[in-house]
């Protein structure tokens, strides 16, 4: 006993475990008691004994062990924790209970495992009970069988799993123990109770009397389902309601039983193991079905049916399998083996289920095209096969294989097709049966009503029948308005016969859609009156269109009767129309009609409005009276009074009375005859709406546009498009059919006038709002500068909703098709609109060979093989959904070895969803789920185009497909850490859009566990963040429950991420049904941002409306909110009242010296110093402790909130109180920005905007405060910020750099170099090229002091950066240092130290080109300017990476940036910003052209020809004067505008200006306001132009097609400019310099080649470089080539393609010189010419790679000669030192040289000399010369150009033998030849005549070349020559008014001139004095205004001459 009291005092937890029995049975009677008596289940007591619970059940003594269970029970009913010992004690219970002996003890192991059930853990016990059946002791499986069977009994098959069950049951009949024999079979009789029938087949392989004796017991059971009598905790609510029942008498309720029954009726299929047959295939089956003899293809298919035969097949790739079976069916002629084969695939789709979904499309018209087969039994085969494959997939996914051959010319094949779709229909419901989806099949089965062959008929007729029995007779009757009633009647007929699959479990639910339909109407009756909400409906596109049906079924009924009388108005004869009219009209009113006075006329119209007016709606005959005022005069009436009062009538008519189409069509062609009438068109127009509101707008649209479009006159068709935008905005959009008037709209668009074009693309705006973006494609093949216009539209309309409809309501009975508009619409807004484009059919392009090819073993034929595919799919465009056997082929090449074919596949892919649109959905199963298997690739570059991919399909196709199945949760049981984030994170974005889930969400549930506990952090991350969206769908008690089979300590981990999971659930977008039904006005902005997320934002923001706070919940308690806040239960009201309470007063509070703390304690190391790569966890943590004493709770709640919409209203409240609490800011700013670097990290662009937004307004604020920073401050902010200057959203780089402007006035500029030299060492490109910039502005705004820590090192780290990879990195780092250059001169040479040669080359290029000319004192000058704080987005002092401008033109260039910019900055500033001395007010000077002169016009002059090197004779500039003409000046100003918008970084903002210019060229009267403005147009151009090369050509970003738009434009306005010589004319040398820079390097851009017409362009490019050359001023555009072709030689870095082009448009400018050496100032050309032989002396130039350069200025030089002759000497006049210059004695050797040759040939030797001297030339060159200008003269292009120079050369070198050329040529082309040489022989003698008058030059021309034509040779042929000369100088003397005196005193100069002949060369010398004096002539004539001033007198004349002569002589020698 003494033992006895030891334990006796123990605590009962201690007692339980003694080692004495006693000591435990007693502890357990104890316990047992204890827990009888603690009532709250919640209390810590039960916490002790959670670990002792087992060893209740375990005693090993039999006595404590009947208590200890006794105990454990009572525990676990009472205990909260008991679930967490359910695993360890029913292990117990079945392990040393249920072998017990005592039935007893038992009996309480059987209780304590119901007691778990009841207590939600049945799965854990299940399983326990399940292995217990593996137990070696028999006692222990009858038991565990025993309490399976109980457990079953009393919870019901819906508790307890029924799969696992039957999983084992068939091994226990085998059991050799007669006792487990016995209780398996009670169990099998318990299952059938709940399962019936489905049970049958897991069991048919069990011993036959087994199963006998099963049957009849099965047989014995009651009819009645059973019902659960036991319930769990949860379900306590269904408890009482039993008990009610029970009370009341026991008898179920019909719906509840229902319920019950649904529930449980459990799959068959379900129960079954799944069998792999794949490697059971014989292994030479491929080969067996492909042999020749019948015997062994059967016996390969006899092979396939055994193993098919099995009910469930395991999941596999069958493609092979499948194809092969389809071979058989589709090709073999034995129709024994086609019946065996369909049966093969029958089976297989039966046992895979959905999982054969993937090969439906394969097989399906395979077997519709082998119906063509008579015999019954293959026909039964393959009904049987493609029933089965039908319900592997959906009637969607197989419809356009099923319309293919629903009109084949084999009765058969439309019969079998028809009944198949019956069979189909059958098993559909009216969700899965849409209209969108009947409306095509209705249109075939209405063909084939009117077959001819009977059985065609009669499968029609079932077929029709059975969709109105599955949808409904109300969605069936408007696709059969033109049945007749016979066959309507028969449809009927079909539909009552039809006995729907499933009848009783559909009618059940049938039954319980219809409770919520028949309430649907009552909630919306008191709306319908209101009007407006009948309206509603059209605007809500993304509804599901199930909220339709329910909501117009009461009016169904009432539409009836309208309807009728509606349709079926006869038309009536004229007759019959008069009597009825006169029975209703005045006598007076009908004889005064057609009176021939208008008077009688409008007085009969007067009464005739009043009979109509006082008409009853019934009778009035409509028809009759417009048919009477449609007779004579009718519509031709001509008095307008009249014809007013007519057009009111018909209105009043349609209006008042029953109008049908019939009335309408009469008068629809007089009403668009006057719709633009200036007098009668708004009569018409009304007239219109009236007739649309009684006809429906669909109909009369249709009607009206091609009546319109019909006749010519363009003011009626641009009204009638006026009038119908107006009516599709008054009416709504519903049921138009879009595809009726496109083409129509696109006459318009293309129509002369230009009124017409307007209004169709104002029709296209209006049409934009209701479509979206898929209208766009029907004028893809527009032409660009349409395309534009038409975008521009679009872009005005984007983010507009549609205005509610307030017309078409109120006969909506009218509107037979308005309902199944609408449900369209609702049902796939963009989708119907889609199916509208034309779309080719590629399936026969996809040949064998092809899909061959992509599978080939050879990389390089695999990729041809896809590039072959995407050829034929971008050359379709749009294109139908069968593409044969491509999916298998691509889906293989997903998973190819090598990654660029995978990326190609991708591409693919992402080109068939845009061509296939929505019908895409059928390829989702075999090709985009193996789309998802690519995100697992290593490669990030190959997971970015996979998910691109899989964005592009989810955009075409919707998530519900994806959804389905187990696909997605197959994914993510991979277990690739890549796969899973990448998955979930799409998931994540993609789940919040979505209103419904398929319930197969749920199977992704174990998965999406699984990855919470992943390896891989971020898998983990991803999957938390999914966590909340999956609970959005499934409910958080639904995923609660899916963790019960997770390990235990894995489920605590996981329920508690639930929880927190929970608290950040997004509500589910609201359904847009109910928002029309509540407010039908704002209804529709709602619904257009549901229809069209992506038009308005990413699918990542879409979803921000619907988020759950607590003010929603108040304000409507209906909304989905309200459902969500159970959590919330009556809270919300009171918290959000608190809430508003604690939100008033300021968010920002003053603490005294805080800041100066924190900067301690960070200085003392008390806490982290701000300074991380990615924000720890730790970070946040502190900084949210330190805000806490500085920012209300509520506010640092949102600060630190999760959900980053919640970001987003935080700083929206902290922008509010930052200007009033400005104070408080600036105390706890370090945390404040602290707090913004966070932000930095996020990837939410809307957050980062409002981010920027606060930053301008808060430095803005700081500055004006004059604050500065401290280092404290700017060291945790400025690193961070910097990180966003290399952001990829230019918005997002703009507003930072604007930020880091605005740093300068707060923060030393010194201080913040370092930062940014910091930034130049990140990775990303963007950032390193930012920096740089920023460092310019930084060295350009402060001077050189800024540099840190010495500007000799600054500069050198920024040198390294010229030699970076990237062009803008290079760019900006060169600008920099030009900067430097423009502050400091040549010193930055020394600065930079040393760079590499090429580096070297490239600064000095630069700065050659960009720098200004005196930089020392513009820095003087600038700086003090510079000190001033500038407007905050004041960035724009940068110039742009790429720019390089001359440097005069910066200023002009500055200009413009400044007013693009400011324009900017302008909407960007939302607070009150200061305003700064010179800051410009932008908005005054655009919206006020008046005060327009007072701006100083800045480039309105031309300074060129201040700063060119000409001198002349005077300098005529305007000055800049305020008092301008006003006109001109506002258009200048405009002018200055439009340009400066040209050379914007925008592309879009670029291509307007450049259309608005061009606008202007194209009209002659307008193209004169440029003239003034072309150097500042064509600098913005070319500025434009670098643009392009440098950046966006470089920016992948950026689409191709906008670029090659730009371009385009640019080189349109060229063409446009270049062809008018006035304007042309006006282009500087500078600038054209410049220009043709830019075109021949976008010629060079081989990056061109690669744009889709690449080719086209740079043909453009070359013809605007001809016309350039041709219409500029010859003198400027001489000079710019000559100086660009020395740049281009000096520069090493450029191409010799470059300098080689140049050299072309020379000798192009060459051989224009005949024509235009007038128009040329030699003395510059000359100028240019010297400079360039400074440069390049002649052994310089010898030095080249190529001797071209020297060629091309050696035949410039003498051209010059040729044409001018000695004269040219007298043209260097421009040239300093000239006797010093090479370029001298080069013309004075050509000038000696061209005389000789040009003399007369009766000196041989000089002949021969001057022949010799070019001899070497001749020999080397002539051959190459020659063959090019034959090669010339046969080309058709260049064929004039050819004999041109082969003429020139001929003259040049006369003696040329052009034999060896012609020798092998036909007689036609040598006379060819010959020919054109004499033609233009003869022109130029002629030119020469004619032109004498306009100036000697060009005489002169034919007098130095040699033709052979000459003057015939003699001893006098001198004399002859000569004298010529003198005749033509004598006539050209007197046309000028030179010529005073009479012949005979003429004589004495002749003779004078006429010296004894010595030699040839005195007589050349005579000729070239006379030449000489003819020019003195004209030159004094110029001069002097053709006055005849100077003498004529011939002695004067003749001591001119001999004093010349003898200069002349002198100089020769």
């Amino acid at each position: 006993m003494a033992d006895d009291s030891e334990w006796m005092k123990l605590p009962i937890d201690q007692k339980c475990e003694h080692k004495i029995w006693k000591a435990r049975l007693n502890g357990y009677e104890e316990a047992l008691k204890l827990f009888q008596r603690i009532e709250d289940e919640k209390s810590p007591e039960w916490g002790k004994y959670l670990g002792l619970v087992k060893r209740f059940v375990t005693d090993s003594n039999a006595v404590a062990q009947l208590k200890g269970l006794e105990a454990a029970l009572a525990y676990i009913e009472n205990a909260h924790v008991a679930g967490k010992t359910t695993g360890e004690v029913v292990n117990g219970v079945v392990c040393k209970v249920f072998n017990q002996p005592k039935a007893r003890a038992k009996e309480l192991g059987s209780d304590i495992c119901l007691m778990y059930i009841e207590i939600e853990k049945a799965e854990v016990v299940q399983d326990e009970l399940i292995k217990g059946l593996d137990n070696k002791n028999p006692k222990i499986v009858v038991t565990c069988l025993e309490t399976l069977r109980k457990a079953l009994c009393e919870f019901g098959s819906k508790i307890i799993t029924l799969k696992p069950v039957v999983k084992v049951l068939p091994k226990q009949f085998e059991s050799r123990e007669k006792a487990v024999r016995d209780e398996a079979k009670l169990l099998a009789v318990e299952i059938y109770r709940w399962i019936r029938d489905a049970l049958r087949a897991p069991l048919q392989n069990i011993n036959s009397v087994q199963l006998k004796d099963l049957e009849e017991e099965w047989v014995k059971l009651p009819t009645t389902a059973p019902k659960q009598t036991r319930f769990l905790r949860s379900q306590q609510d269904l408890k009482a309601k039993f008990e009610q029942q029970r009370a009341a008498g026991g008898d179920e309720a019909d719906g509840d039983n229902d319920e019950e029954t649904e529930v449980a009726q459990v799959d068959p299929y379900e129960l079954l193991e799944a069998v792999e047959i794949l490697s059971k295939l014989p292994k030479d089956f491929y080969e067996k079905i492909e042999a020749k003899k019948w015997q062994e293809r059967k016996e390969a298919l006899e092979a396939v049916e055994t193993l098919t035969k099995n009910p469930k097949l395991e999941n596999g790739d069958y493609g092979d399998l499948v194809r092969a079976l389809k071979k058989v069916i589709g090709k073999d002629a034995n129709v024994m083996l086609v019946a065996m084969a369909a049966k093969c695939l029958a089976a297989l789709a039966a046992g895979l289920r959905k999982k054969f979904g993937t090969y439906a499309g394969l097989v399906v018209p395979t077997i519709l095209e082998k119906f063509k087969e008579k015999k019954p039994q293959v026909v039964q085969a393959l009904q049987e096969a493609i029933d089965a494959v039908f319900l592997t997939t959906t009637l969607q996914n197989i419809s356009e294989d099923v319309l293919s051959v629903m009109d084949n010319k084999n009765p058969s094949i439309k019969q079998q097709a028809s009944l198949f779709l019956a069979r189909s229909f059958c098993r559909c419901t009216p969700s899965t049966l849409p209209k969108s989806v009947l409306k095509p099949f209705c249109a075939a089965f209405l063909k084939q009503v009117n077959d001819s062959a009977p059985e065609v008929r009669d499968a029609a007729f079932e077929a029709l029948g059975t969709a109105m029995k599955v949808v409904g007779e109300k969605a069936v009757n408007p696709f059969l308005t033109d049945v007749d009633k016979l066959k309507l009647d028969k449809i009927k007929e079909c539909a009552e016969k039809v006995e729907l699959v499933g009848k009783k479990g559909s009618g059940g639910g049938g039954e319980k859609k219809e409770k919520p339909a028949a309430k649907a109407p009552s909630v919306e009756a008191p709306a319908k009156p209101s009007g407006p909400s009948k309206k509603a409906p059209p605007a809500k596109a993304a509804g599901p269109p199930k909220k339709g049906k329910p909501a117009s079924a009461p009016s169904a009924k009432s539409k009836k009767g309208p309807d009728a009388k509606e349709f079926v108005e006869t038309e009536l004869s004229l007759e019959v129309c008069e009597e009825k009219a006169a029975a209703v009209l005045p006598a007076t009113c009908m004889q005064l009609l057609d009176s021939g006075n208008w008077k009688e006329r409008l007085a009969s119209m007067e009464e005739f409005q009043r009979a109509v007016e006082q008409m009853d709606k019934s009778e009035m005959p409509c028809q009759a009276l417009v048919r009477m005022l449609a007779k004579k005069p009718g519509w031709k009436e001509t008095n307008f009074q009249v014809m007013q009062m007519k057009l009111h009538i018909v209105g009043l008519i349609a209006q008042k009375g029953l109008f049908s189409k019939t009335s309408a069509l009469v008068v629809l062609d007089g009403l668009v005859d006057k719709v633009g009438d200036v007098k009668c068109g708004s009569n018409a127009k009304e007239a219109l709406t009236a007739i649309g509101e009684a006809c429906s707008l669909p109909w009369i649209a249709e009607q009206v546009v091609s009546l319109a479009f019909a006749q010519k006159n363009p003011k009626n068709q641009a009204e009638t498009l006026n009038w119908l935008a107006n009516a599709m905005k008054e009416f709504g959009f519903a049921g138009i059919n879009v595809k009726a008037f496109i083409n129509n709209v696109k006459t318009a668009l293309g129509a002369t006038n230009p009124a017409v074009r307007t209004s169709a693309i104002a029709l296209l705006g209006v049409m934009y709002l209701y479509m979206g973006a898929p209208l766009r494609m029907f004028f893809e093949d527009e032409k660009p500068a349409l395309l534009q216009q038409i975008n521009a539209e679009f872009e005005k309309m984007q983010g507009q909703s549609p205005p509610a409809p307030f017309r078409g309501a109120k006969k909506a009975g009218a509107e037979e098709e308005g309902d199944a508009a609408e449900e369209e619409e609702v049902d796939g807004g963009p989708g119907d609109i889609m199916d509208l484009l034309p779309r080719t059919d590629i399936s026969d392009k996809i040949t064998y060979d092809m899909v061959s090819k992509i599978s080939d073993k050879n990389w390089k034929v695999r990729k041809e093989g896809l590039d072959e595919v995407a050829a034929i799919i971008s050359e379709a465009k749009f294109i139908q959904p069968s593409i044969g056997e491509l999916p298998m082929a691509l889906k293989g090449r997903l998973n190819d070895s090598n990654k660029l074919l995978v990326q190609q596949t991708l591409n693919i892919l992402q080109q068939i969803a845009t061509a296939m649109g929505p019908s895409l959905k059928q390829h989702v199963r075999n090709l985009g789920i193996p789309v998802i298997t690519v995100l697992g690739d290593s490669k990030a570059n190959v997971r970015a185009a996979a998910m691109t991919t899989l964005n592009a399909w989810v955009e075409q196709t919707g998530m519900k497909e994806w959804l389905e199945g187990e696909d997605l949760s197959e994914e993510l049981k991979k277990e690739n850490p890549f796969l899973r984030q990448e998955l979930l994170g799409w998931l994540a974005e993609k789940l919040p859009t979505l209103r419904t889930v398929p319930s197969d969400l749920m199977l992704c549930l174990p998965n999406l566990y699984a990855c919470l506990e992943d390896r891989s952090g971020d898998v983990r991350k991803k999957a938390q963040d999914a966590l909340p969206t999956f609970m959005m769908h499934l409910g958080y008690e639904k995923m609660v429950k899916a963790t019960g089979k997770l390990k235990p300590a894995s489920k605590d981990q996981v329920v508690g991420m639930l929880e927190k999971a929970r608290a950040l659930m997004p509500a589910k977008p609201a359904a847009p049904g109910k928002a029309a039904a509540s407010k039908p006005a704002s209804s529709a902005p709602a619904a257009k941002q549901a229809s069209a997320p992506a038009r308005n934002q990413s699918p990542s923001e879409d979803f921000s409306e619907p988020e759950p706070k607590p003010d929603t919940k108040k304000s409507k308690p209906a909304g989905p909110a309200a459902k969500k806040g159970v959590v919330g239960k009556k809270l919300p009201v009171k918290a959000g009242a608190k809430d508003e309470e604690d939100r008033s007063g300021p968010i920002f509070i003053l603490v005294p010296n805080a800041k100066e703390q924190r900067i301690k304690e960070e200085k003392g190391l008390k806490i982290l110093k701000w300074n991380f790569m990615t924000p720890r966890d730790e970070y946040v943590e502190q900084l949210k402790t330190q805000m806490s004493t500085c920012l209300p709770k509520w506010l640092q709640d949102e600060l630190f909130h999760f959900d980053f919409q919640r970001h987003v209203k935080a700083i929206g409240v902290m922008i509010e109180h930052m200007e009033p609490e400005c104070d408080a800011v600036i105390s706890c700013l370090d945390l404040v920005l602290k707090w913004f670097t966070l932000r930095f990290f996020d990837t939410n662009t809307s957050v980062l905007m409002k981010v920027l937004e606060f930053l301008k307004l808060l430095f803005t604020m700081l500055s004006r405060k004059n604050y500065q920073l401290s280092d404290y401050e700017a060291s945790s902010f400025i690193p961070y910020l910097i990180l966003k200057v290399g952001e990829s959203k230019d918005v997002v780089r703009k507003d930072v750099r604007a930020i880091l402007t605005m740093l300068c006035k707060v923060y030393a500029a010194s201080k913040v170099f370092p930062f940014l030299m910091d930034g130049t060492k990140s990775k990303n490109s963007k950032q390193r090229s930012e920096c740089l910039e920023e460092l310019g502005c930084l060295i350009e705004n402060f001077g050189m002091n800024v540099c840190q820590p010495t500007p000799a090192k600054a500069l050198k780290e920024i040198g390294v950066h010229i030699g970076d990879r990237d062009t803008t990195v290079r760019n900006a780092a060169l600008n920099t240092v030009v900067a430097v250059y423009n502050t400091c001169g040549e010193q930055v040479f020394k600065l930079i130290g040393n760079l590499s040669e090429k580096e070297m080359s490239m600064l000095e290029e630069r700065i050659k080109r960009s720098a200004k000319k005196t930089p020392a004192p513009s820095t003087k000058q600038e700086r003090p300017q510079r000190e001033q704080p500038t407007n905050p987005n004041a960035t724009f002092l940068r110039k742009p990476a790429q720019e390089e401008v001359p440097n005069k033109l910066k200023i002009m260039y500055r200009t413009y940036r400044i007013q693009a910019r400011a324009q900017n900055a302008h909407l960007e500033q939302s607070s009150p910003s200061v305003t700064k001395e010179f800051q410009l007010d932008l908005d005054v000077f655009e919206n006020n052209h008046t005060c327009a002169s007072d701006i100083p016009d800045l480039v309105q002059h031309k300074l060129d020809e201040v700063l060119e090197p000409v001198m002349m004779p005077e300098l005529k500039i305007r000055p800049v004067s305020p008092h301008f003409d006003d006109i001109h000046n506002s258009t200048a100003s405009t002018i200055n505008f439009v340009i400066s918008q040209v050379a914007s970084g925008d592309i879009n903002t670029s291509i307007q200006a450049l259309a608005q210019i061009d606008e202007v060229l194209r009209q002659a009267d307008k193209a004169e306001a440029m003239s003034g403005h072309i150097d500042q147009f064509l600098i913005a151009t070319f500025m434009q132009l670098r643009l392009i090369y440098n950046t966006h050509m470089a920016d992948d970003r950026l689409d191709k097609k906008d670029i090659f738009k730009l371009y385009s434009c640019i080189i349109g306005n060229m063409l446009s400019l270049f062809s008018m010589e006035s304007l042309a004319r006006e282009a500087s040398m500078g600038v054209l310099k410049d220009l043709m820079h830019g075109l021949i390097t976008l010629m060079l851009d081989s990056r061109v080649e690669d744009i889709e017409d690449g080719q086209q362009l740079i043909r453009s490019v070359n013809l605007l470089m001809v016309r350039v050359l041709e219409k500029s001023d010859q003198t400027n555009i001489l000079s710019a080539l000559l100086v660009l072709l020395q740049d281009s030689l000096i520069s090493t870095a450029g191409s010799p393609m470059f300098s080689e082009l140049v050299m072309k448009c020379l000798w192009r400018m060459i051989r224009y010189l005949p024509q235009t050496i007038n128009r040329i100032n030699l003395d510059r050309i000359l100028l240019d010419v010297h400079n360039f032989m400074k440069v390049f002396p002649k052994e310089k130039l010898k030095q080249l790679n190529s001797d071209v350069p020297h060629r091309t200025l050696k035949t410039l030089l003498h051209t010059l000669c040729r044409l001018t002759g000695s004269k040219i000497l007298d043209h260097m006049s421009m040239i300093e030192n000239r006797n010093e210059s090479e370029l001298e004695a080069h013309l004075r050797r050509v000038v000696k040289h061209s005389v000789n040759l040009s003399g007369l040939k009766s000196d041989k030797s000089t002949e021969k000399g001057a022949l010799r001297s070019d001899d070497k030339v001749i020999k080397a060159k002539v051959s190459d010369i020659l063959s090019e200008i034959f090669k010339k003269i046969g080309s058709k292009e260049n064929t004039k150009e050819g004999l041109t120079e082969l003429y020139e050369y001929k003259q040049k070198y006369s003696d040329a033998d052009l034999e060896p050329f012609l020798r092998n040529t036909s007689q036609f082309f040598q006379s060819y030849v010959e020919r054109g040489l004499r033609v233009i022989e003869s022109e130029r003698e002629g030119k020469g005549r004619i032109q004498t008058s306009t100036g000697i030059p060009q005489h002169s021309t034919d007098s130095y070349l040699p033709s052979s034509s000459a003057v015939p040779i003699s001893s006098n042929g001198e004399d002859l020559n000569a004298a010529a000369y003198y005749e033509r100088l004598k006539i050209l003397r007197q046309r000028r008014g030179l010529e005073n005196s009479t012949p005979e005193e003429d004589r004495p100069p002749l003779s004078s001139l006429r010296p004894s002949v010595a030699s040839s060369t005195d007589m050349l010398h005579s000729k070239l004095s006379q030449l000489k004096e003819s020019r003195e002539h004209f030159q004094q004539e110029q001069s002097h205004s053709n006055s005849p001033t100077r003498s004529s007198s011939p002695a004067s004349n003749l001591d001119d001459l001999k004093k010349r002569l003898e200069r002349i002589k002198s100089n020769r020698q």
